[in-house]
């Protein structure tokens, strides 16, 4: 199995060691804060235990998690490195700094990988001697229990990285998809945006509630979203198919569209729309609540990886 790199050790990062090692990779993990990287290994330890209880991983946590190890330093994480995946501070002094300095000690083959959800792979290795193997692969929070991976090229990245990469993430679990060209926010979080914006809209207008908003997402679009697409959505709900949906809604869905605008986040709104959430649920609670997200996603993973076996 190809070795594997994870610089920095947050969320991010330790959910994508968990991802590599449970794949059967060697996964060396690095972090320039040396207790954050021992925290963090305590945490992966708990959390492959979970996958286990939950049916996620079948071999035993402390095997899987045998495969990680713990890097020293840089060098020692990138030392006969197939991959890395970058996780440091979302600035892009930051990555341009960490990418300069992978770039310098990864052997030339080494793929160069960012968890980057909001900058392009091009602002950052431009000026790289080898920004041909990098590109962005924007994982959605938690990596380790939602498969998606944006794989986001810069214009000189290499299509046969591209192509490595793709692969390495469909063989461990991933759901991969390719960003043919840059743009800002890359897709999920395009999309997500526009639903927030929309969201954040109907609220301060006084159209909903935020648990009425929150309902309408979690037992309507979400229900049927967790398993198919937008695209795919449309195409069967109409007796004839997409085409036959764009012909009896398609004028409605574009005067919707026009009414709608962007809208800033403003301090009144924001602090309404808080106190309701902590009315809902106190901030004592949500590292609970958090808990229970991951337990229902853990669920809803073993469901589908369950259903896709019998379509």
């Amino acid at each position: 199995m190809e070795k594997i790199a994870v610089i920095g050790t947050g969320l991010i990062g330790r959910a994508w060691a968990m991802v590599f090692a449970r794949a059967g990779h060697e996964v060396a993990l690095y972090d320039a804060d040396p207790k954050a990287l021992k925290t963090n290994l305590a945490v992966i330890r708990r959390a492959l235990k979970d996958l286990r209880a939950a049916g996620i991983v079948k071999e035993a946590p402390d095997k899987i998690y045998k495969r990680i190890r713990a890097a020293t330093s840089l060098d020692d994480a990138l030392a006969g490195a197939d991959y890395a995946q970058e996780n440091v501070s979302e600035t892009l002094v930051a990555k341009k700094t960490i990418f300069a300095a992978m770039d310098m000690l990864a052997r030339p083959g080494t793929i160069l990988a960012s968890s980057t959800s909001t900058i392009p792979a091009s602002s950052f290795t431009k000026a790289l001697k080898g920004r041909s193997r990098c590109l962005v692969a924007h994982p959605v929070n938690p990596p380790h229990l939602v498969p998606l991976v944006e794989l986001c090229p810069s214009p000189w990245t290499s299509k046969r990285v591209l192509a490595r990469a793709r692969a390495l993430h469909e063989s461990v679990g991933q759901v991969p998809i390719t960003v043919k060209k840059e743009i800002q926010g890359f897709i999920l979080n395009r999309l997500q945006a526009a639903v927030l914006n929309e969201a954040l809209s109907l609220y301060a207008d006084g159209y909903a509630s935020a648990a009425d908003i929150d309902k309408t997402v979690r037992d309507g679009l979400g229900l049927r979203w967790s398993f198919m697409g937008p695209f795919e959505t449309i195409d069967l709900n109409a007796p004839g198919g997409l085409a036959d949906y764009a012909a009896r809604y398609g004028q409605v869905i574009y005067e919707q569209v026009c009414s709608q605008a962007p809208r800033r986040w403003k301090k009144d709104v924001v602090a309404r729309l808080a106190r309701e959430r902590r009315a809902a649920l106190p901030a004592s609670d949500l590292a609970r609540r958090q808990a229970w997200r991951d337990r229902r996603l853990m669920a809803l993973a073993v469901h589908k990886r369950e259903a896709s076996r019998k379509v």
